[in-house]
């Protein structure tokens, strides 16, 4: 007689590998590649930045990351109108 977990079933196939841990988010390697254009941004960039950060979670998701774009269009706007004074 055979054993009692033997029921003519195969064993189960093993689960498929993880994926590879995905790479730094983009913004950063874009930061460090266009480094002149963060620069450029001086205060605006930490909202630049944040906005790159929505823009990789939502999947480039325009509509949800508004708050972050329209934050980074009032400051650069502020940014413009104080440099022409």
């Amino acid at each position: 007689m055979g054993s009692s977990s033997s029921n003519g079933r195969a064993a189960p196939a093993p689960p498929p590998p993880a994926a590879p841990a995905p790479p730094h988010p983009l913004h950063v390697m874009d930061a460090d590649e266009e480094d002149e254009n963060v620069k450029q941004l001086s205060e605006c960039a930490a909202l630049y930045l944040s906005l790159q950060d929505c823009l990789v979670e939502s999947n480039r998701n325009w509509k949800a990351c508004q708050a972050h774009v329209q934050a980074l269009k009032a400051c650069e706007a502020k940014r413009n109108k104080s440099e022409t004074r």
